[in-house]
């Protein structure tokens, strides 16, 4: 009886924990709009600052027309190709060169190069080399690539070199000391990659957008609604970039913490 009411209590505090955290965010956000109203009415040019009552009917709005959808796909797809090209070229290349030294002094120059060029560079360079559709998707992979090829190679580092040492003198399969020892290891570092790499992807193929002006594009609908002096707008579609990184964020943190239970079980 007294261990069922104390993890009563225990799910009890939980609760409460998870509710101020919850309260918390909703407060921090009302905050943010009340901020944002308050510099709107002194600044006191829609033009400059529209008010967020503004951006929202704008917003609602944009909902409400024939392409938005479409846009809003579009985008995602680039984002999504450029992630998925740098994912599956940093696990290898990261996987090898945190195995081989030799492998990795060979190409750390390279990640040095990619990390060290300014967006705007590769962006102008991407105009140059592809058509519209692709050069968001070249720069978002340029972004993402070393941030998930340096997390795998921490991954790797961080392996318990006394499993493997273990795994050795036991004689265990290539196979299981994969499945066993690398890929625990390794969940963390892929999921920090994937989080870090996308929040940071996502920004630069709309700024790409932008420049690029493809036909259906969040930076292309940015871009046009700052031509034509469609402020309400431009908040608008800032709005919806950031409401669209906000969810995988938050997606993200769901699927990281299942990874830690999964590690610690498994290890």
């Amino acid at each position: 009886m007294k261990a069922s009411t104390a993890n009563n209590d225990t799910a009890f505090q939980k609760f409460l924990k998870t509710d101020k955290s919850s309260l918390l965010t909703i407060l921090s956000f009302f905050l943010i709009i009340a901020i944002w109203k308050l510099v709107s009415l002194a600044v006191g040019a829609e033009i400059i600052l529209p008010s967020p009552e503004k951006t929202f009917m704008a917003f609602i709005g944009l909902i409400k027309t024939k392409f938005f959808y479409i846009i809003i796909l579009s985008s995602l797809y680039r984002g999504a190709i450029g992630f998925l090209i740098s994912f599956i070229l940093g696990v290898i290349t990261g996987f090898f060169a945190g195995k081989n030294k030799r492998f990795y002094k060979l190409f750390e120059p390279f990640l040095i190069i990619i990390r060290s060029t300014p967006v705007i560079t590769i962006i102008l360079i991407a105009l140059i080399w592809f058509k519209a559709d692709f050069v968001p998707v070249f720069a978002g992979f340029l972004m993402i690539f070393p941030i998930i090829c340096t997390n795998i190679i921490e991954g790797i580092k961080n392996v318990d070199t006394r499993l493997l040492q273990m795994a050795k003198i036991y004689k265990i399969r290539s196979d299981r000391i994969y499945k066993e020892i690398y890929a625990p290891s390794l969940v963390p570092f892929i999921l920090s990659g994937v989080s870090s790499g996308f929040g940071i992807g996502w920004k630069v193929v709309i700024a790409a957008e932008v420049l690029s002006q493809p036909k259906y594009a969040i930076g292309s609908s940015l871009q046009n609604s700052r031509i034509y002096l469609n402020i309400n707008e431009v908040f608008a579609w800032t709005l919806t970039a950031i409401v669209l990184g906000y969810a995988f964020e938050k997606i993200m943190r769901i699927i990281e913490n299942k990874a830690v239970r999964w590690k610690k079980t498994a290890l």
